[in-house]
């Protein structure tokens, strides 16, 4: 671990991976318990139209991923009202959307590489603004999780007693799209855009397995997502061209089977 850590890029992958750690499950238990998880794959994707975007116009890929992720959030609010039905229908608009967005776009880009680096996540990519980026955006998932905890905890159970109770549920809603924008997007770079929807899911579908109640399982949550990350990046970081968006996920799933195969013994032996 010591000579993992004597490099300044690894340094920086470690400190990105341990915040994103914290802010992707407050984020992925709201986005599970509300049966959204089409939400990831879709700002997900509409991330790497802003990042082809970034890259063709010689910007920052990051801002531009954040700016095409919180337009595509907002969108989807704004979808969503118009088929207040069919609600899945905004998600499925909004992901076509981004996909053809990042398609024709990544056709006009010079450097592959570079694109590619989000599609799976880079440790060497992340630089400094990205660093910061992340910082900042920890802070007001952080603070905005907590300020908002019992509100996100009704709604993510039963929006119409939420409104019933004076819960202000649309602008709790809206709030939320946009911190889930932010983290998918600031989350491309170290863990791969592709493969960030994953991280929403695998962490809390583990941490349901031990936690007991909701506080409970939000920090059974944080220390998986921190395991998986801390060994994602080990991993990379020992292994010749491993992509550590791609370990990170494997390690979850297998951990997640594993569990699974656990308990299935424990209840054939009781």
């Amino acid at each position: 671990m010591i000579y993992f850590l004597q490099y300044p890029f690894m340094q920086r992958a470690v400190l990105v991976g341990i915040l994103l750690a914290i802010i992707i499950p407050c984020v992925g238990i709201i986005i599970v318990l509300k049966r959204l998880s089409l939400m990831g794959d879709t700002l997900s994707h509409t991330s790497l139209a802003g990042v082809a975007m970034g890259l063709l116009l010689g910007w920052e890929p990051t801002l531009c991923a954040v700016l095409y992720c919180v337009a595509a959030a907002l969108s989807i609010e704004w979808i969503r009202r118009m088929f207040p039905q069919y609600e899945d229908i905004s998600l499925a608009i909004m992901m076509s959307l981004g996909i053809g967005l990042a398609g024709v776009l990544s056709g006009y880009v010079r450097s592959v590489g570079s694109f590619n680096d989000y599609l799976f996540g880079s440790i060497v990519a992340i630089s400094d603004l990205d660093v910061y980026l992340v910082i900042g955006i920890t802070v007001a998932v952080v603070l905005t999780f907590f300020l908002l905890y019992r509100e996100l905890f009704v709604i993510s159970f039963d929006e119409k007693g939420a409104r019933l109770a004076g819960i202000s549920v649309g602008r709790i809603n809206f709030i939320f799209t946009i911190l889930t924008a932010v983290t998918v997007a600031v989350a491309a770079r170290t863990v791969g855009a592709l493969i960030v929807s994953s991280m929403l899911v695998i962490p809390v579908a583990c941490a349901m397995q031990f936690g007991k109640s909701y506080k409970q399982t939000v920090f059974f949550s944080i220390f998986f997502a921190f395991c998986f990350m801390i060994t994602g990046l080990l991993l990379s970081f020992n292994i010749h061209d491993l992509k550590p968006g791609g370990a990170i996920v494997l390690i979850g799933v297998v951990v997640l089977l594993m569990i699974f195969a656990v308990k299935s013994l424990m209840r054939r032996f009781r």
